[in-house]
């Protein structure tokens, strides 16, 4: 129980950073689907809960300290508004596992002025529905794509 736990925890972390690290991270270290699943949706679900209730203090005490003459206006923002304008936040959130990020997805979900309650729901549907598809994926056809060292 114990080594799945501390295999669990590097699962946990890449799916923090890119949605997909998780479920190839956790088939690569053996674990469970179950389990590559619930480390996989925690690592999103973690950094959606961080930036949506710490957003506001992270962008005034550590992104303004770090990058004072950032631009607001930029082709990146326009393109994140573009997607906004599109999709709303159902899009958004359907889409953050897979092109934005868990850290892009919620930061333009924060942005937008959406409620708080609704930007997790939307975002813990996505991470179930994206979690489980992907690492369903990963571990029937892995065999397949994966380099023979990894098997």
């Amino acid at each position: 129980m114990v080594e799945e736990i501390l295999k669990a925890i590097p699962v946990f972390l890449a799916s923090m950073i890119k949605f997909i690290f998780g479920p190839l991270s956790g088939y690569a270290a053996g674990l469970t689907v179950v389990t590559t699943i619930l480390s996989t949706v925690g690592g999103m679900m973690t950094v959606v809960f961080a930036f949506t209730y710490f957003g506001s203090w992270l962008r005034n005490n550590l992104f303004k300290r770090f990058f004072p003459n950032s631009k607001i206006f930029t082709s990146r923002s326009r393109k994140f508004s573009m997607i906004w304008k599109k999709y709303g936040l159902v899009g958004v959130a359907a889409l953050t596992p897979l092109i934005l990020t868990p850290i892009g997805g919620t930061i333009l979900a924060v942005s937008s002025g959406s409620p708080k309650e609704k930007i997790i729901l939307y975002m813990f549907i996505s991470a179930c529905f994206w979690g489980v598809s992907l690492t369903l994926a990963t571990y029937f056809f892995g065999h397949a794509i994966w380099p023979d060292f990894i098997k």
